[in-house]
């Protein structure tokens, strides 16, 4: 009877806590759904001065005292020597454009990891466009891509969005590391240059859509479909109702439509044999530049590394940022899960 007693003080103790918990998370849900979403934040950071740090550390470790000393006496000495030489570069000329010529261009970086739906293309036209707001002639974009592809519309929108760059007449470089396929490579394409590392995926440059049919599971279980539609091809193939021989020819004439905008875009973006490339294979770093997919092998390291002598580099991210509810949201659930494990152990420890 004690066991019990004391099981049944357990569990009140528990329910009553779960209970409040919930209230507390629908009261953040009220909260979150009134509550006006915030505008996001762009942030800058310079890859350049991390590129020079690293370089610094590792002279650090690697020299001597004697050799470090002699090293920033030679670095003074070629500053100097720099500076010297561009004033009397500039000493007779007064133009307003004077100060502009010693200055470094800059070279933005954006990355895009992709998802299947390309969710994020809403971060990357609020990066285009802070960039586009911001660079001058002779300044330069870099966008990482990571995608295996997606949904046709999404992509479709991420590629348009990296042609903004090339109408505002910045130099557009595409660094692939790790795989660019399908709506990935639809945006690499669009690249002035293309980059992509030695064992990097790239290509699969075709269309694919595929879905189950339960219509049979319905049949041997007496249960009736059905669907209305308004126009002989408003919905071609259907995952309940029985599919016909004349919407799958449809749905497959759909398929190769799409399938020839993906290569009419390809084709206006890049000079390759389209129809060689173009039968939904892939190919890693060496073969695709092979079949003139790319332009270099190279990681998006050792471009960076190799542009900071020449650039100022920055990478640029958008980042949403969270409500007080969806902050609260978060702390909420993780109290709730700690409590829960907490219950838990202590349910454990009753039976014992």
């Amino acid at each position: 009877m004690e066991f019990l007693f004391e099981y049944g003080v357990f569990l009140a103790k528990a329910i009553t806590i779960v209970v409040a918990i919930v209230a507390v998370v629908a009261f953040i849900v009220g909260l979150s759904s009134k509550q006006k979403q915030p505008a996001g934040n762009l942030e800058f950071d310079s890859i350049s001065d991390h590129i020079d740090d690293l370089k610094l550390q590792a002279k650090q470790v690697l020299l001597t005292k004697d050799e470090l000393k002699q090293l920033e006496k030679e670095e003074k000495e070629a500053k100097k020597k720099e500076k010297k030489e561009k004033k009397k570069k500039t000493k007779d000329d007064t133009s307003a454009d004077a100060s502009k010529k010693d200055k470094k261009p800059n070279l933005f970086v954006l990355e895009f990891n992709g998802s299947m739906q390309a969710n994020e293309v809403e971060q990357l036209r609020e990066e285009i466009t802070a960039v586009l707001c911001v660079a001058e002639k002779d300044d330069e974009v870099l966008v990482k891509v990571e995608s295996g592809g997606g949904v046709v519309h999404g992509y479709g929108l991420a590629a348009s969005q990296l042609q903004r760059i090339k109408e505002k007449g910045l130099k557009l470089t595409i660094s692939v590391d790790k795989v660019a396929a399908s709506g990935g490579y639809m945006m690499a394409c669009v690249a002035d240059e293309l980059i992509a590392a030695p064992f990097a995926i790239i290509g699969s440059i075709g269309v694919i859509a595929q879905l189950p049919n339960f219509n049979k599971l319905l049949k041997k279980n007496d249960i009736e479909f059905e669907q209305h539609t308004a126009g002989a091809f408003k919905r071609t193939l259907t995952i309940l109702g029985e599919n016909t021989d004349e919407g799958r020819e449809k749905f497959k004439e759909e398929l190769e439509d799409v399938h020839v905008l993906f290569k009419d875009f390809v084709s206006a973006n890049r000079n390759l044999d389209i129809n060689k490339v173009a039968t939904g294979e892939y190919w890693y770093g060496q073969r695709a530049l092979e079949l003139d997919l790319v332009d270099k092998l190279q990681t998006s390291d050792d471009y960076l590394m190799n542009a900071n002598d020449q650039f100022k580099l920055f990478k640029i991210k958008y980042a949403q940022k969270k409500t007080l509810a969806q902050k609260l949201g978060f702390a909420a659930s993780i109290a709730m899960q700690s409590t829960l494990e907490r219950f838990i152990e202590l349910g454990n420890r009753s039976y014992r």
